[in-house]
């Protein structure tokens, strides 16, 4: 398993291995700009690219993990927690933010044993969906 940035010569499989990218023209130009900016990472497993993951510092100044998506294929193997992981390694400050659906209960089972806590909901998102923010102190030795 190799954790490491991503490339313009991902996005065919990172679109491949998203969920809503093959229904929605938005998260393919999503997933490019991701790219483009530096913040998308991806997790390759004997050359197949298997999850990806975007860090980006715009809530409130904080580290937050704006997506993780991991291929249906590879799902419960860890891959998840190894994306929040290596995030939490290169991430500066005091704080780490994500963010999921209420409806998402994978994602949330997932933030909350990596060591995040519920900090507050968003509505009207996503219709009769809240998002709920989660929040993980970052300690330092």
């Amino acid at each position: 398993m190799q954790i490491r940035l991503a490339v313009t010569d991902d996005l065919a499989a990172l679109c491949a291995i998203d969920t809503i990218a093959a229904e929605d023209p938005r998260r393919r130009a999503d997933i490019a700009g991701w790219i483009e900016t530096g913040c998308c990472h991806l997790i390759e497993i004997e050359g197949e690219v298997a999850a990806y993951g975007v860090l980006t510092h715009h809530f409130f100044g904080h580290a937050f993990i704006e997506m993780l998506m991991v291929g249906t294929s590879w799902r419960r193997r860890g891959l998840g927690a190894a994306l929040i992981a290596h995030f939490r390694s290169m991430s500066s400050g005091a704080k780490l933010f994500s963010s999921t659906n209420m409806s998402n209960r994978r994602m949330q089972d997932l933030l909350v044993k990596a060591g995040f806590r519920p900090s507050g909901y968003i509505d009207n998102l996503d219709e009769n969906d809240p998002e709920i923010v989660f929040y993980s102190p970052l300690s330092r030795s």
